[in-house]
């Protein structure tokens, strides 16, 4: 194991590069108290945690569910799996068990009609349809049952560790459950990764049936910045809401689980919404290929230095008065042996904030570095040893 040379850098490297104009404000306000069973506040681009309470708790998700869903019919459309506009045959089933003689959400979908699928995508994510929802599994799984399955399958291969999905609605069922971590996990990547059909969440009336219903997001109509997600609802979960506001180059995402009405899980999603707009920033500090050490030293090579650089863009969250307490420590294997590849690890750059860990990643060559000939070789392999033992 090559041992590793440590270089910390406090409020030096990072510092310089945050402007100057946050300085001198007064200290981070506390978070705000949330009337919910569990929250959660994070930033959409870097996944970093804002604020959170019980956020690992399991709790019933209730329409939330409704989220995975869609997330796995868009993704099915986006790989050539699923034709959006093909359409799905409603079954006496999805009709019986999320219509409307229901007393849930229902897109008023009839019996045996056919019905496109971005239309049940529309749907499920502002009628909030019980219905579509049912329809949707069993046309991409055969029945609702195996569409849990995979419900399943794709929330742990995405790290949603504390779920368990039973129906595609979110309709009560003993098992099922999720957190508000892992609602924010799912919520990020329908942010990040369904730029085609994500503007869907942001549409306040969906009309089927020429039944027009609204968006239960009320969100929607008081912040002009927010555009999505989901609501959910039932006697057991209380009131649920996942929210996404962007403003200027930050996105922020709430989740509220539990709470005591429909009016209080908007007002609190706005409260934690506002609190991270108005007290974080998040910014590119880095970029890749961006130098981190200039001619660092190369042994047994054609070339004696090589410049390190930053393998990915660094974008960062962190309070807007705290950049006096972010730290950045560079680890790089003491000694660099040719041959070195364009982009080959040879460290890592590490950044903490009160020494809770931000960022870690990879330092790279920036360029190819080959052995050089033996007679050279030997020689480096001379001035190492003397090295060694006079050290």
């Amino acid at each position: 194991m090559s041992k590793k040379l440590v270089i910390s850098v406090l409020n030096c490297i990072i510092s310089i590069m945050i402007s100057q104009a946050i300085l001198g404000q007064e200290a981070l306000p506390k978070a705000p108290e949330i009337d919910a069973k569990s929250w959660i506040l994070i930033d959409a681009n870097t996944g970093f945690v804002i604020t959170e309470n019980n956020a690992d708790i399991a709790l019933p998700p209730a329409s939330l569910v409704k989220m995975m869903t869609t997330y796995i019919a868009s993704k099915q459309i986006r790989v050539g799996r699923l034709d959006k506009f093909e359409n799905v045959t409603i079954s006496d089933n999805a009709w019986a068990k999320g219509g409307a003689k229901t007393d849930g959400s229902t897109m008023f979908l009839n019996p045996r009609s056919q019905v496109p699928i971005i239309d049940l995508i529309r749907g499920i994510i502002v009628q909030s349809g019980n219905d579509a929802a049912i329809a949707l599994a069993e046309h991409i799984s055969g029945s609702e049952e195996s569409f849990s399955v995979l419900m399943n399958q794709t929330a742990k291969d995405i790290g949603m560790s504390n779920t368990f999905f039973s129906n595609s609605t979110g309709l009560p069922a003993d098992e099922m459950r999720s957190s508000a971590r892992d609602l924010s996990i799912l919520a990020r990547l329908i942010v990040q990764g369904d730029s085609d059909h994500y503007s869907i969440y942001s549409e306040k009336y969906f009309q089927h049936n020429d039944i027009n219903q609204p968006n239960r997001n009320r969100l929607l109509w008081r912040d002009s910045t927010v555009d999505g997600l989901k609501t959910g609802h039932t006697q057991a979960a209380g009131y649920c809401l996942v929210a996404s506001a962007k403003r200027n180059d930050m996105r922020l995402i709430s989740v509220v689980m539990g709470a005591p009405s429909a009016e209080i899980r908007a007002r609190q999603s706005q409260t934690l919404l506002s609190y991270g707009f108005r007290h974080f920033i998040t910014k590119k500090i880095y970029s890749a290929g961006d130098l981190v050490k200039e001619n660092a030293k190369v042994w047994f090579g054609e070339e004696n230095f090589v410049n390190l650089v930053v393998a990915d863009d660094i974008t960062l969250t962190f309070p807007k008065r705290a950049e006096k307490l972010l730290a950045a420590k560079i680890i790089i294997d003491e000694q660099l042996n040719a041959p070195l590849m364009t982009g080959q690890e040879v460290g890592r750059l590490q950044v903490s904030l009160t020494e809770k860990d931000l960022i870690d990643i990879a330092i790279v060559s920036e360029k190819d570095i080959y052995q050089s000939g033996i007679l050279a070789r030997l020689f480096d392999w001379i001035v190492l040893f003397l090295t060694k033992i006079m050290s």
